[in-house]
């Protein structure tokens, strides 16, 4: 039998998963014929991304799963039309390109790169960062991004902390869970990298008492939800030095205004939301490889659970 796949993720989108798309499917062996319209009661597997026109489920009475194509589901997880399995997306080059980001804006503030860049101005300033052993770096969010970043920079010599929702164990890590061990966490680290998902406990989950917890001089590195850390009690805690600096990849509305205080403040770096991208060669292998789940009878890789929002 033939699967009905409805490709839900906007025009432009499906301009670049097209190909990649119908050939991870012929490559599993999967039939299946996939398109941008089908009668609803026709459809076997959504195909998704946030902005997308389908927004009322209910008409889909055969439809076996929802595959979205980004890592993060807060604009779908609350649908309350949602009654299909839903699958996000976790896929090596994502993986790989958040690994990259956070190692090296990790390093830069380690190294106190920016220092250097900054002042060329004659003065001779042979002051040596520590290693990295005496650096500590913790890490909020232990899923499948917050985890290879974490053990990444295990790698390179950091001693690591990472902080959960739910209690983990992850082979080189000291892993924390519970709001005695978020501010075990914060307290010990002066580089905090932030790897959360957006879900209605986590909102604002660094706010003024929470960031009070870093030590004086701290780095924050966010390029998980923008809405993880208020606004202004971070630039509150940058003005007073209480942190030395921000790196922040995402935001609370994006592109971020011109005139948002971020884009002039000298302890703030900006980065246009690319600290990863879903790339279509590598994502449409975990859509196909789910739809291919779907067919066999199988369970399906990477779903949410619809209570804890991720």
């Amino acid at each position: 039998m033939t699967a009905n796949v409805l490709f839900a993720a906007g025009a432009e989108q499906w301009a670049i998963y097209r190909s990649p798309l119908l050939d991870a499917l012929d490559r599993l062996g999967v039939a299946a014929r996939v398109a941008t319209d089908f009668p609803a009661d026709e459809v076997d597997y959504i195909v998704y991304a946030p902005g997308s026109a389908v927004q009322d489920f209910t008409p889909f009475t055969r439809a076996r799963a929802v595959l979205n194509l980004w890592a993060g589901v807060e604009k779908i997880v609350g649908n309350p039309t949602l009654r299909l399995p839903l699958a996000r997306m976790v896929d090596h080059g994502l993986t790989q390109g958040m690994v990259e980001y956070v190692t090296g804006h990790v390093l830069r503030h380690h190294l106190g790169m920016d220092a250097h860049i900054l002042h060329q101005d004659g003065v001779w300033r042979p002051d040596a960062p520590p290693l990295a052993r005496d650096r500590r770096v913790s890490v909020l969010g232990l899923g499948a991004l917050g985890a290879a970043c974490a053990q990444m920079l295990v790698t390179l010599g950091f001693p690591v902390t990472g902080w959960s929702r739910r209690p983990k164990e992850i082979a080189g890590l000291r892993c924390l869970t519970g709001e005695d061990g978020l501010g075990q966490t914060l307290a010990e680290a002066d580089i905090l990298v932030l790897l959360l998902p957006l879900t209605p406990e986590t909102e604002k989950l660094l706010d003024a008492a929470r960031l009070a917890f870093l030590p004086r001089g701290a780095v924050i590195v966010n390029p998980g939800r923008g809405p993880l850390i208020d606004d202004d009690a971070l630039i509150a805690a940058l003005d007073s030095g209480a942190l030395g600096h921000a790196t922040l990849d995402v935001f609370r509305v994006e592109p971020l205004p011109p005139d948002h205080p971020f884009w002039g403040h000298p302890r703030v770096t900006v980065t246009p939301h690319i600290a990863s991208e879903t790339r279509p060669e590598s994502a449409a292998e975990v859509i196909a490889e789910n739809i291919r789940r779907g067919e066999a009878g199988e369970a399906f890789l990477h779903l949410v659970d619809p209570d804890a929002g991720y």
